[in-house]
């Protein structure tokens, strides 16, 4: 065969191997139309109106009484500085949590350093975005919260920080520490702030001298009940405590929890409570989550944990952890 025979034969087969790629081609868009025009154009939208009343029910939407905020399947993963540059190992802060926290309900969460516990907090008050699951605000999603959900939000829920030396500005008197909040949310006019200042500093039994100074110029029991004030000047719905107590002496740690109790029952307050201490958790709380690793172990009431624990960790924490308080002081009054 001569070479324009040969090249003439090449051509023709190159054509024919076009068109019945171009054949298949068709042939599969046609296939895919016709599986797309068979599906219903509402059928995508029923679906999701079928899962909107289990998402609702779920976060208590449905109910005669929403949550504050709820949880939905919580995953937080960070990035650590050790493995490859493409592929860095990473940590699971918090695995599928889900929590639910009711009006005038206090929660105790529970557990090891490293477990997750101030993760959850963060997540719950808007200073960490969740890897994925959703949180849910008075039945709204505010996973991804905008500016003004986080004034909102922020009018609502109070934070009780660790340390109240370092949660305390050094450089602020504690009259004006107590009037920031109203002025950043723009809260009454002068003279119902400055009466609202007196009631709160009288609320966590302190002396009125103490509005004209400074932080160091308190005990640790002090700028406490000072922070604690602080979290109540916008009257909040709910206050989320991380460890309040745990920087704190023994005997001022009994008073900071009678005054959070005090406070509870008197405002209908709402709390989160976290804390190393399981006997600490079990005087003030209402229910109780037990977390390891990110994960919630067990959850309950303190009669249920601390009569019948199920998971091995509860129980250990319960053999590890000596209460530091008066026992009677964890039985409820009928």
């Amino acid at each position: 065969m001569s070479d324009e025979s040969r090249a003439e034969v090449d051509a023709l087969a190159s054509a024919a191997r076009g068109e019945e790629f171009v054949d298949d081609v068709k042939t599969a868009a046609s296939a895919a139309a016709e599986e797309e025009s068979q599906t219903a154009p509402g059928a995508l939208d029923e679906d999701d109106d079928r899962a909107k009343p289990q998402r609702d029910a779920d976060s208590g939407a449905g109910d005669g009484q929403t949550p504050i905020f709820f949880l939905d399947d919580i995953h937080v993963t960070f990035k650590t500085r050790t493995g490859s540059l493409f592929h860095p190992n990473r940590v699971h802060a918090v695995n599928g949590l889900t929590l639910r926290l009711m009006p005038g309900e206090t929660i105790g969460i529970v557990g090891e350093s490293g477990c997750g516990k101030s993760t959850t907090a963060n997540v719950i008050c808007g200073l960490q975005k969740p890897t994925s699951g959703h949180v849910y605000f008075k039945g709204e999603d505010v996973t991804n919260r905008t500016a003004a959900e986080r004034r909102k939000i922020g009018r609502v829920i109070s934070v009780v920080f660790q340390d109240p030396a370092t949660a305390l500005n050094a450089r602020m008197t504690i009259h004006d520490q107590l009037l920031d909040p109203m002025r950043v949310h723009n809260v009454g006019d002068k003279d119902s702030r400055e009466k609202r200042i007196h009631e709160l500093i009288g609320m966590v039994g302190l002396p009125g001298s103490v509005l004209g100074a400074l932080p160091g110029q308190l005990s640790g029991g002090q700028r406490q009940r000072v922070a604690i004030a602080r979290a109540l000047a916008l009257n909040p719905d709910a206050i989320i405590a991380d460890e309040p107590t745990s920087a704190l002496d023994v005997s001022v740690r009994a008073q900071i929890l009678n005054l959070l109790m005090d406070l509870k029952r008197d405002l209908n307050l709402a709390m989160v409570f976290i804390s190393h201490d399981i006997q600490t958790v079990r005087y003030i709380s209402d229910r109780i989550i037990v977390m390891n690793a990110g994960r919630a172990v067990e959850t309950g009431t303190p009669e249920q944990i601390f009569e019948h624990p199920q998971d091995d960790y509860t129980r250990l924490l319960l053999g590890a952890a000596p209460s530091l308080l008066h026992p009677d002081m964890g039985k409820r009054s009928a």
